[in-house]
């Protein structure tokens, strides 16, 4: 079985609430892009086997395709194993979701190949496990998230965009941005609600000039580059830029291929990563 894992963006993140036990509460809007993962599964007599060109992937139990794998493995007394190749397009720590996209991949591949008929809610409490990103994956399209991510609202899909991703070449760990956020800091959060309706709408002016994440409080601060990507998204006729999730990727939102592209040929000129998507309606693409 092969399977494309699509990345995501997310169109504007609210923290709400620091808990006890670490996380933070979040409202967010996730979507998927058209920048994707190529994975492959095949099944084995024993053992879980990952490949991957790309060196800075662990190919051993750090792998978040093994961790799920192995708990399916264990929890249903799973007697096979599994082999896997994995074509590694998504940017790894960016913000985009690669690793969690990946991970779902991996549950949709185990329950068809080891035939397990898992229900759609067996796979989600499996992903919830490994990632709170996970469970969005397993469907994908566009959703609300809220908790510490996992509780998922599925929404009418975006579309009518051209989305401009750039990495810069930096490394942003998810928990330092969280634990140096502070409730206090935001002046201004997102109106989720009104953006659902204007993604259901279809109206991508209103939801490019009024994309938040609060998380930029905290990184461009200490990573100035993110700011420096947005104006000059924004100086190239995005109708909108933000970082996704906790960074660094920067995303902008462009009516027409032809002023995307021609901001992409910008950043090109000094970021490695940069590439141009469209909004897709799904998390994964399987061909058995």
């Amino acid at each position: 079985m092969d399977i494309k894992a699509f990345a995501k963006v997310n169109i504007c993140l609210d923290v709400t609430k620091e808990r006890d036990d670490g996380y933070h509460e979040v409202r967010m809007i996730m979507q998927s892009i058209g920048l994707y993962d190529l994975l492959k599964f095949e099944k084995r007599d024993k053992g879980i086997e990952i490949s991957c060109e790309d060196l800075s992937i662990p190919c051993d139990k750090r792998n978040i395709v093994y961790k799920v794998l192995d708990n399916i493995k264990k929890k249903y007394n799973v007697p096979y194993g599994m082999e896997i190749s994995i074509e590694k397009n998504i940017p790894s720590a960016a913000g985009l979701g690669g690793g969690s996209s990946d991970g779902a991949a991996a549950i949709i591949a185990a329950n068809s190949i080891w035939g397990l008929n898992l229900s759609y809610d067996d796979m989600i409490s499996i992903g919830k496990i490994v990632g709170a990103d996970v469970p969005f994956f397993i469907k994908g399209g566009t959703a609300l998230a809220e908790g510490i991510g996992d509780i998922l609202t599925f929404i009418s899909p975006f579309k009518g965009a051209y989305i401009l991703i750039a990495k810069p070449p930096i490394n942003i760990s998810t928990k330092d941005v969280y634990d140096n956020f502070r409730l206090t800091d935001v002046v201004k959060r997102p109106d989720i609600y009104k953006m659902i309706d204007n993604i259901e709408k279809g109206d991508i002016e209103h939801i490019g000039n009024n994309m938040i994440n609060v998380l930029e409080t905290v990184t461009i601060k200490n990573y100035p580059i993110i700011g420096e990507i947005k104006n000059i998204m924004m100086q190239a006729g995005a109708l909108g830029s933000l970082m996704s999730g906790s960074g660094p990727s920067v995303f902008g939102i462009f009516e027409t291929k032809n002023k995307a592209k021609m901001c992409r040929n910008r950043l090109s000129d000094y970021l490695k990563d940069v590439f141009i998507v469209e909004p897709v309606g799904k998390g994964q693409e399987i061909n058995k």
